[in-house]
C-alpha cells in the first residue's frame, strides 16, 4: 500500500491538475490519496467536494520587500514545514507530488527533511518560486510545456480532466451544435476568455461579429458572466454568458479565439484545434509563453493585447477563415504536439521515484 500526498492549490490552475493526477491515483486499489493545502485557497472547496481528504498547512508567502512580514516569515515558514512533517508522520506518506503554490514550498522541504522522495509539476511556462526552489532537490520534475527554465525537467504536459482526456469531438459534434443551435455542417469560431471573460476580446468581437459571419463561419462567444455585451440575436452568432459544457464548446470548435493560461492551452493542442492566442498582458508574462510552443509548432498564432480590436478581428482572424488550408494545417500541428496522457505522465514520474528511493 502506498501513501501519496498531493501538495498545491491556491488557482484553478493549481488545482485542477493536482486533482486530475489524484483521480488516477484514487483508481489504485489499497492506495491512499491525501491532498495538501491551505485554507485560504480555491483547494479548500474543491478537493473535499472531489471526495479527497484535505490536510490543512498554514499559507506563508514568500517575502517580496523588506517589511514587517519579512521579519516573521522564517518562524511562520519554518511552522509550516513542521505541520508538513507531522501529516507526513502521522498518515505514513510514501511520497510527495506538488503543484505549485503557497502549499508546495513547505511540502517539498517537509518531504526531503523526512527522507522520502518528491515529485514536481509546473504547469506555466515561466515557472513558480516554490518549484524552481523544489526542482533543486526533487526526484523527478515535469513540465507542461517545452522550455520551461527547471532543472532536471522532462516534458510530461498538464494533466487534464476526464472529459476533455476523453473526448470524441467527432462523435460528439452533431449534440454541440444542437446544444448551441448552431449548424453541425458549417465551420464554427470558438471565442472565450475564462468564466469572468476577457473584456478585449468582447469588445473586439462585438465590433466584429459581422464580419466573422462575412466569411462564412458561424460564431460560438462566450463572454463571461459579468460581461454586458448586448446579443445581437444573428442567425449563425451564438453568445453565451457562461459554458458549464466546455467540451461541447470544443467538440464544435474548428478555431479558437482566446487567452492563453497553462490549462487553457494544453487542453486546446490536447484536442488538436488550431488557436489564436492573445495573451492577457498583467502579470509576469507567462500567457505568452504559455503559446509559445503552439506557435513555434504552427499550431496557433499569437496576437498582442493591447492592438486587439475589430481592426484585428478584420485583418488578422477573418483571413485565416477564408484560408482553410491553413486552418488544417494548424490543426495538423495542434494534433502532433498536444498530449492528452498529462496525468499518467505524472503518475509515470511519482512511480519511477519510489522505485529509485527502494
Amino acid at each position: 500500500m502506498t501513501t501519496y500526498l498531493l501538495a498545491g492549490g491556491g488557482t484553478a490552475g493549481h488545482v485542477n491538475p493536482l486533482l486530475a493526477v489524484a483521480d488516477l491515483l484514487a483508481e489504485r486499489e489499497g492506495d491512499s490519496v491525501l491532498v495538501l493545502g491551505t485554507r485560504e485557497g480555491l483547494e479548500a472547496r474543491l478537493v473535499p467536494e472531489r471526495g479527497y481528504e484535505l490536510l490543512i498547512v498554514d499559507k506563508v508567502p514568500f517575502p517580496r520587500r523588506p517589511n514587517r512580514a519579512a521579519l516573521a516569515f522564517p518562524r511562520r515558514f519554518a511552522r509550516a514545514i513542521s505541520q508538513v512533517r507531522q501529516h507526513i508522520r502521522s498518515r505514513g506518506v510514501d511520497v510527495v507530488v506538488g503543484f505549485g503554490g503557497y502549499a508546495s514550498a513547505p511540502a517539498y522541504i517537509g518531504a526531503r527533511r523526512e527522507g522520502i522522495p518528491f515529485v514536481v509539476h509546473e504547469a506555466n511556462a515561466k515557472p513558480g518560486l516554490a518549484n524552481v526552489l523544489g526542482a533543486r532537490g526533487a526526484a523527478a520534475v515535469g513540465v507542461a510545456f517545452d522550455g520551461t527554465p527547471l532543472r532536471g525537467s522532462e516534458v510530461v504536459g498538464m494533466p487534464l480532466r476526464r472529459e476533455i482526456v476523453a473526448l470524441d469531438r467527432a462523435a460528439m459534434r452533431a449534440e454541440a451544435a444542437d446544444a448551441f443551435g448552431l449548424d453541425a455542417d458549417r465551420p464554427v469560431l470558438l471565442v472565450f476568455g475564462g468564466s469572468l471573460g476577457a473584456q478585449r476580446l468582447n469588445e473586439a468581437f462585438g465590433a466584429a461579429w459581422p464580419d466573422v459571419l462575412g466569411a462564412d463561419w458561424q460564431l460560438l462567444h462566450a463572454t463571461g458572466e459579468r460581461s454586458d455585451l448586448p446579443d445581437p440575436q444573428a442567425s449563425g452568432y451564438t453568445l453565451r454568458r457562461y459554458i458549464d459544457r466546455m467540451d461541447l464548446a470544443f467538440a464544435l470548435a474548428d478555431l479558437i479565439v482566446s487567452r492563453s493560461g497553462a490549462a487553457t492551452v494544453s487542453e486546446i493542442s490536447a484536442l488538436g484545434i488550431p488557436a489564436v492566442y492573445v495573451p492577457y498582458a498583467v502579470g509576469n508574462g507567462e500567457q505568452r509563453l504559455n503559446a509559445s510552443s503552439a506557435v513555434t509548432a504552427g499550431a496557433a498564432i499569437l496576437l498582442d493585447d493591447a492592438s486587439f480590436d475589430g481592426d484585428a478581428v478584420r485583418t488578422q482572424i477573418v483571413p485565416l477563415l477564408t484560408d482553410p488550408e491553413r486552418v488544417r494545417s494548424m490543426a495538423d500541428a495542434a494534433a502532433r504536439t498536444g498530449i492528452r496522457t498529462g496525468a499518467e505522465n505524472v503518475v509515470a514520474l511519482v512511480d519511477r521515484s519510489l522505485q529509485t528511493a527502494d
